[in-house]
């Protein structure tokens, strides 16, 4: 695999559709889709600042990252990606994505976060803001803390063990939902 790394990048689509590639100690700066259909790439120390990083790519290993507040819409489209020790910043971060997975993982707004997509085990993460989940499927959670309204709103086969909610209106419109030793606190359920 070639590296890049300890650089500054700018402009729309920085690195468009870059494969087999460790990207190391970046910061992507202004500048739409910096990541756009990619493949294979391990990402790692990287900062993201602005829209659209990470659209239709595949395979994607993501590790002591930050998502700022501006890289709102940062991930859609996208299959097979997991990011750990990571800090995610922007709302709306993941739609329409597959095979996805978070461990040690803190959003700090996630609002609109995770619509429509599939196949996803979160663990050890710490999750704020509302809508999260909306419409996906077969979720696993562990040791998840959820603090936002409306969370899972049609959503269905969630399993989660040791996870706490506070979110009102939650698991509405769901179907096969499975709780193991959690918490909630909140208005009304399902």
């Amino acid at each position: 695999m070639q590296e890049i790394k300890e650089k500054y990048f700018e402009g729309e689509r920085a690195l468009y559709g870059l494969s087999n590639t460790i990207v190391k100690n970046v910061t992507f700066g202004e500048g739409e889709s910096p990541l756009k259909e990619t493949k294979n790439l391990e990402i790692k120390a990287t900062i993201f600042k602005y829209k659209y990083p990470l659209w239709y790519s595949n395979n994607l290993s993501i590790t002591d990252t930050t998502f700022e507040t501006m890289s709102r819409n940062g991930i859609w489209y996208t299959n097979n990606i997991s990011i750990k020790n990571s800090n995610l910043k922007a709302s709306k971060l993941f739609r329409r994505c597959k095979n996805i997975t978070l461990d040690h993982v803190f959003f700090s707004d996630a609002e609109e976060t995770m619509w429509t997509c599939e196949d996803i085990t979160i663990k050890n993460t710490e999750i704020n803001g509302e809508y999260f989940g909306k419409d996906s499927s077969n979720i696993y959670m562990e040791n998840v803390r959820v603090m936002g309204n409306y969370v899972f709103d049609g959503a269905k086969n969630i399993v989660c063990k040791n996870c706490s909610f506070v979110s009102k209106d939650a698991f509405w419109n769901c179907k096969n939902v499975t709780l193991i030793n959690c918490q909630i606190d909140g208005e009304y359920l399902s």
